[in-house]
């Protein structure tokens, strides 16, 4: 018997609510539980971000540098920056200058925060909208800044929406929403669901790291 030749399966809004319900012991028979398990998708995918990086949304974003101007704001969305470096031409060739991430306690302790030359260090402020700090004051404006940003997972909107996952991560998506309608509708279900839950997203997460070696780098002080 032939096998089908596509690695393409995916659920969409829809699908996995159903599949959820079918889980908890459920039934979704009204719009508005529809509604209320779209929520609670939307909330656990918030609840994943708290608990680590999903790799599929690293996103690398590149900026060119204005002279004088050290802040730079970027997206809502994007939850932290893992990397960042300055990106340098002279003459045709390019150069990756690595910024150093300092915490706001060293940043505040520059003493003059207006020096202009090239870029060391770098503060995120983690604002609603982050902004990024950097020092010295960039002292061209033809340098890049290029960043490596990590995302939130996109919204589960309608029900017709594929959902922002890889493959991996379907199971504790179904097994984690038919826990939280459990929260909601189920608690005699509930230790099971809770526990097959934690189990799924751990096997998902134990995949979705970045396995190059540790790299540490002395911190740096200012005088």
């Amino acid at each position: 018997m032939a096998t089908s030749g596509t690695r393409a399966f995916s659920l969409d809004v829809a699908t996995a609510i159903e599949e959820a319900y079918e889980l908890a012991g459920l039934e979704a028979r009204t719009s508005y539980d529809a509604v209320t398990a779209r929520r609670s998708m939307n909330i656990m995918f918030a609840d994943w971000s708290n608990r680590g990086v999903q790799m599929w949304e690293i996103s690398k974003v590149e900026l060119t540098l204005t002279e004088g101007t050290s802040e730079y704001t970027i997206n809502s969305y994007d939850i932290d920056i893992l990397d960042a470096y300055i990106e340098r031409t002279v003459n045709g060739s390019v150069t990756d200058l690595i910024l150093e991430r300092i915490d706001r306690n060293e940043f505040v302790s520059i003493p003059n925060k207006e020096t202009k030359a090239r870029s060391t260090d770098y503060w995120l402020e983690r604002l609603k909208t982050p902004v990024i700090h950097l020092y010295p004051t960039p002292e061209n404006s033809t340098d890049k800044l290029i960043y490596y940003v990590w995302r939130t997972i996109e919204d589960a909107n309608t029900q017709v929406n594929d959902i922002d996952i890889p493959t991996r991560f379907v199971p504790c998506l179904v097994s984690g929403l038919a826990y939280y309608l459990c929260l909601k509708k189920n608690v005699q279900k509930l230790p099971i669901m809770k526990e097959q839950y934690e189990q799924d997203l751990r096997n998902a997460m134990r995949y979705d790291e970045d396995r190059s070696p540790l790299r540490l780098v002395p911190r740096q002080e200012y005088i």
